[in-house]
């Protein structure tokens, strides 16, 4: 970024510059420009001859088409019967989102020395 900005006195901008003192002193003239006349031609070119035609559709539908068999979700219902003990909503949790695989090998111990390593001093 920074070497476009340290690069303001280029030939580019020279350029621009030549070209707008010759503008000023009346040796050109003023470029015309026509905006609506640039933005229709533009719109010739916005689709292309095919998609004006029903070939254009069913290309699109074979480029979009999935190419491997797409499996359909199964629905689920989970009732929750209110019982009002606590270790029903934990079952409930484990069935929805069920403990990962390899307990964790960390202990009190573990915690401790890593609490105690953490402090400045020592």
């Amino acid at each position: 970024m920074s070497e476009v900005a340290s690069n303001l006195d280029g030939p580019q901008n020279q350029d621009a510059q030549l070209a707008a003192d010759a503008i000023a002193a009346g040796q050109e003239k003023l470029p015309n420009v026509d905006v609506e006349a640039d933005y229709e031609a533009a719109q010739q070119f916005s689709v292309s001859p095919i998609d004006r035609t029903g070939e254009g559709a069913q290309a699109a539908q074979e480029a979009t088409a999935p190419q491997f068999e797409v499996s359909q979700p199964e629905s689920t219902t989970t009732t929750a019967e209110p019982t009002g003990d606590p270790g029903d909503y934990l079952d409930m949790a484990r069935q929805v989102s069920p403990a990962p695989t390899g307990a964790s090998n960390v202990t009190d111990d573990l915690v401790n020395k890593a609490i105690e390593k953490g402090q400045p001093g020592q």
